[in-house]
């Protein structure tokens, strides 16, 4: 079985964006199928459909995680707070590696581009950015969140 961070930097090879590559490793672990859960993460490409804001690779890291032990009862505050806390330690080790959670701030130059047009998938684009890299990152740290989770509980 391939580690989540493999997967989820293969699935933007094959054409996912950031978002759905994260989402679409998780997707088993998320209760949804493979289909489901890449719609689903779709609008988060690009920093939020290209408009170059949270990185789509840990907004991905974000929708699995609520997925699998996000709280849905409105009436319960401790299970929120302790959702949120999840997701600021999600993205707290995200930024600790990457310096910034903001896709225009991971891309640099190119991160001011913010035409909905995407670009075409070839060499060059791979090349010169760092999206493999943060996918595979974000999918690594959810990963490894499950196997440390704070209550020692099992939850992936």
């Amino acid at each position: 079985m391939k580690e989540k961070g493999e997967l989820a930097e293969e699935l933007f090879y094959q054409g996912y964006n950031c978002a759905q590559s994260v989402a679409g490793a998780f997707a088993e672990e998320m209760g949804m199928d493979f289909d489901a859960a890449v719609k689903l993460a779709s609008s988060f490409g690009g920093g939020m459909g290209r408009l170059r804001e949270v990185c789509g690779a840990v907004s991905g890291m974000f929708l699995a995680a609520g997925a699998i032990c996000g709280y849905s009862d409105p009436k319960d505050p401790a299970a929120k707070k302790e959702h949120y806390e999840r997701i600021q330690l999600l993205a707290a080790r995200f930024k600790e590696e990457t310096g910034s959670i903001i896709c225009r701030e991971l891309l640099g130059s190119m991160g001011q581009d913010t035409n909905p047009t995407p670009e075409a998938r070839t060499a060059e684009y791979y090349r010169k950015r760092p999206c493999p890299k943060m996918i595979r990152l974000a999918a690594e740290i959810l990963e490894n969140y499950s196997l440390t989770n704070q209550d020692g509980s099992d939850i992936i």
